[in-house]
């Protein structure tokens, strides 16, 4: 039996292993988030450097979320954002 069958075949059989990074609902929930996002930042008056200022977070992570790089935002962030863009409510 070589090597290469027997690595594959335990592979098949060891449970899958979780990663912090992988996590499908997380990344679900960012995704959302990124899409409600960009459009308030597409109706907003504000350039990327005022929403960044307004939410305390640096220009690059206006310009990651924009560009589609969710992995350099995390959730939190994204909620500032979020609340950062929403129209007040009366």
């Amino acid at each position: 039996m070589s090597t290469a069958y027997s690595t594959a075949h335990a592979e098949a059989m060891d449970p899958p292993r979780s990663s912090p990074d992988l996590d499908v609902r997380e990344l679900e929930k960012r995704t959302r988030l990124m899409r409600i996002i960009t459009r308030l930042i597409a109706v907003s008056d504000l350039g990327s450097r005022e929403i960044a200022r307004r939410a305390g977070l640096p220009v690059q992570k206006i310009s990651d979320l924009l560009a589609g790089r969710l992995e350099h935002l995390d959730i939190d962030e994204l909620n500032v954002l979020r609340r950062t863009l929403e129209p007040e409510t009366p």
